[in-house]
């Protein structure tokens, strides 16, 4: 045999791997041919007589080289077992003791690149593979190296550069590095030989007890930024589409940190995390899609029972009272993202409809389309995240609920007339308009499962819920009862004295969540609505006047330009913010619920099925109106209003619903029993105004834009009553009580004007208001002058005023 044919045979001898190289197998073999040939050499000088008396003795030799060859074989089944553990540690950890020449190893199950452990291997006496009495230490090791690149060699003949292998081999932040190893793990566990198995499962429950010493004691690792790594873990498993094994890598990290807490608590271990989540996300804008990452980390950690619990109690600011404070909490800078300007009246820097005047419609109205887009993908977001904290256990359910109703008391003030009139204190005081327009807009969506039509949920809602005073921690927890303050609001109508609540055990949480939502809209919704009247009107004004300016050349022109396009972009992103499609139709089904709920409570109804509308309603003794805060009322007719002057096509598409506002307005505009507050009343009449088909296209029925709420109003079952409470408020609002009553009375007029006018030409109506002249033709000299009497009486008063204040101006 030549020395190649006998190279090659070595290289093929599975028991040539025990050896550091080929040449040292040789040199083995050639030693036991030696010592072979002596023993045989010696045999041979023996007498045959020895031979012939040594039969026995054979029989003896025979069975101690059975036993010998025996306990070879079981050596040499440990060692091949022993090489194949120190290979799988090679492919699962990628490090080796090993630093022989590459030519020499085997390739088979070997990784291209390992991270060389040579002051390891020093300590270990020369030893040069890893077993399971010295992966930890081996593992430990090389997650305390700050540059694991420097330490990589090749463990194949292969010389081709592998740019994958160097990357893997020699990561350098550690929390990849052993989520990595943890794939690589459960790689081995499912192939490995079944006398394997336990080995590689050992060395996939060492990443995880590694990772858990990582995190609890992150100070160990110098140069290693742990809780930012973890979130780029997450953030990548989500691009990547393998979040599932990063779900299972990180489920067994918290099994392990819960197992024992001595050291660090859960909670103290993951704080850190949301940190990082909260410098990142604070910097974010609506339309990057970075974001929506974010966002699907957190919705994770809203499903993941103890992270869940973490976050609530993370999300909880350091002064409750203070309403500003919530907005800098994690949830809250969340909630602080939209279109709006950040900073009140600072244009400079905001990445929407910058210079309007130089953009085309179709421009602004294709930018505006995209804000819509991405605004409805961000309010699904928060509303996933709320819903998780609410259904995942009793106790992320009560911090969830304890976090709005103690922000929205903190923030109560926004309401107030103040507020408006000094936005310094205002921007350090409260939390901000857009925190309210997207939790309004997450707290909708929630509220939609008992806004669909005749659902028997809505009727379940429990007033005296908003008449509950102060009571302790442990009873809003057991009564599902969190906001506070409630029982200062004024309510549609005053309490009796002889009245009293008779509260239920507990409240549901269609009550919580209406109660919530409506009192959010109240903050939010209807202050961003006066700004907007407010940015409209100014626009107007200063058009006019930059027109001018133009037209007789004046130097101001350029300086109006500048300030109508400011207040322009400030009036766009107003609009973009508050027509958002998606949030109408779900204000609408909540404000279309809401009427359909108060004339239920007006009509006595306490079942969980609507009863049919009467007249005359019958009288309610201690109706529960008593406990219906007037911001229910009030929302219904911002919001109508709204829809009127912003976006009049979404009401076309809600007429059928119209019917249950027509009913709304019936009930309780002519009747001060049950809504005492004239103002509210009259405004009402505003929200009728708004829903009527305009006078102005009414002489073609078919524009798309009033037909079906021409149909509606014509066919209105209760038109006669309508336009009898109508002429009610006209008539009650002459006496308010308010020191500007007289001026005040025309605003409120103003609206009914147009109504009359409209159902004059509509024959049930007219035949209604004939009715009640013919009735006041008939009762002339009565003691109470009838009620139509009283409206010609003010009407005509009115218009004699108005035509004097005409001919003065005139003059």
């Amino acid at each position: 045999m030549t020395d190649q044919e006998n190279n090659n045979s070595f290289s093929a001898n599975p028991f040539a791997a025990l050896f550091g190289s080929v040449a040292e197998a040789q040199q083995f073999v050639a030693g036991q041919k030696v010592q072979l040939q002596q023993k045989t050499g010696e045999d041979g000088e023996d007498s045959q007589d020895e031979s012939d008396n040594s039969v026995s003795e054979s029989l003896d030799d025979c069975d101690d080289s059975i036993a010998e060859i025996s306990r070879s074989f079981r050596s040499q089944q440990e060692i091949c077992e022993q090489l194949n553990i120190n290979h799988m540690i090679q492919r699962i950890f990628l490090i080796t003791l090993d630093n022989s020449d590459p030519s020499m190893k085997s390739g088979n199950g070997i990784p291209l690149r390992c991270v060389y452990l040579e002051d390891l291997g020093s300590e270990l006496d020369g030893q040069d593979w890893l077993d399971m009495d010295n992966v930890e230490q081996a593992l430990f090791t090389r997650l305390l190296l700050q540059e694991p690149g420097k330490y990589l060699i090749c463990m194949t003949s292969s010389v081709a550069p592998n740019l994958s292998a160097d990357r893997d081999a020699g990561e350098e932040h550690i929390i990849p590095f052993l989520f990595s190893c943890f794939q690589r793990a459960k790689k081995e566990v499912t192939k490995v030989p079944e006398n394997l198995l336990p080995y590689a499962v050992r060395c996939k429950a060492l990443t995880v007890s590694n990772s858990r010493t990582v995190l609890l004691t992150p100070e160990i690792y110098q140069g290693q930024d742990v809780p930012a790594q973890l979130v780029d873990l997450m953030l990548e498993g989500l691009r990547g589409a393998y979040f599932e094994e990063v779900s299972e890598f990180l489920e067994d990290i918290i099994e392990a940190l819960l197992a024992d807490e001595e050291v660090h608590t859960f909670s103290e271990v993951f704080q850190p995390v949301f940190d990082v989540l909260l410098e990142r996300v604070k910097d974010l804008d609506l339309c990057q899609m970075l974001l929506y990452t974010y966002l699907d980390l957190l919705l994770y950690c809203t499903r993941q029972k103890d992270i869940a619990k973490v976050f609530v109690k993370y999300i909880q600011p350091q002064d409750p009272t203070n309403g500003h404070q919530y907005q800098k909490t994690l949830l809250g800078v969340i909630l602080s993202i939209s279109c709006l300007l950040r900073t009140p009246g600072v244009v400079e820097n905001h990445g929407y409809f910058l210079n309007p005047s130089r953009s085309s419609p179709q421009e602004i109205k294709v930018q505006e389309s995209n804000i819509h887009q991405f605004m409805a993908q961000f309010h699904e977001k928060i509303y996933q995240l709320l819903k998780n904290l609410l259904q995942l256990s009793p106790d992320t359910k009560h911090l969830i609920l304890s976090w709005l109703g103690n922000c929205l008391h903190a923030n109560a003030g926004r309401g107030k007339i103040w507020a408006n009139q000094v936005p310094e204190i205002f921007m350090q005081t409260y939390a901000s308009d857009s925190f309210f327009l997207n939790l309004g807009a997450a707290l909708l969506r929630l509220c939609q499962p008992f806004c669909k039509p005749k659902s028997a949920r809505l009727l379940t809602f429990n007033p005296t819920y908003c008449a509950l005073r102060e009571i302790n921690e442990e009873e809003r927890k057991t009564r599902n009862a969190h906001m506070k303050g409630l029982d200062k609001e004024t309510c549609l109508i005053p309490v009796a004295s002889d009245q009293q609540p008779e509260f239920p055990q507990t409240f549901n949480l269609v009550t919580e969540n209406l109660v919530l939502t409506q009192y959010t809209l109240h903050l939010g919704f209807h202050r961003l609505h006066e700004q907007m009247v407010k940015v409209n009107q100014s626009l107007h004004r200063l058009q006019g006047a930059w027109r001018d300016a133009q037209q007789s050349g004046s130097p101001t022109a350029e300086n109006l330009r500048e300030q109508f396009e400011r207040l322009m972009t400030i009036y766009l992103c107003l609009k973009a913010a508050l027509s958002e499609p998606q949030m109408l139709q779900n204000c609408i089904h909540l404000q279309v619920s809401t009427a359909l709920l108060l004339v239920q409570i007006a009509l006595g109804n306490r079942g969980t099925e609507p009863v049919t509308l009467i007249f005359p309603v019958p009288d309610v003794q201690h109706s529960a109106l008593a406990y219906v805060p007037e911001f229910f009322a009030d929302n219904l007719g911002d919001f109508f209003i709204f829809l009127r002057r912003f976006a009049d096509e979404v009401l076309e598409t809600a007429a059928e619903s119209l019917e249950q506002i027509l009913d709304f307005i019936t009930v309780f505009t002519g009747c001060v029993e049950r809504m005492k507050n004239p103002h509210l009343r009259a405004k009402l009449a505003e929200v009728l105004e708004a829903v009527m088909p305009h006078l102005e296209q009414v002489q073609n029925p078919l524009i798309s834009s009033v037909f079906h709420r021409q149909k509606i109003f014509c066919s209105y079952r209760h038109a006669p009553h309508l336009a009898e409470a109508l002429i009610k408020v006209f008539v009650d609002i002459e006496f308010t009580g308010d020191p500007h009553q007289f001026e005040q009375k025309f605003n409120y007029r103003r609206p009914m004007y147009p109504i009359l006018r409209y159902m004059w030409g509509r024959d049930t109506y007219r035949q209604s208001i004939k009715s009640l002249a013919d009735y006041a033709s008939e009762n002339l000299e009565a003691v109470n002058p009838p009620l139509f009497l009283r409206f010609l009486n003010l009407l005509m008063n009115d218009a004699v005023f108005l035509l004097d204040e005409a001919i003065q101006v005139s003059n």
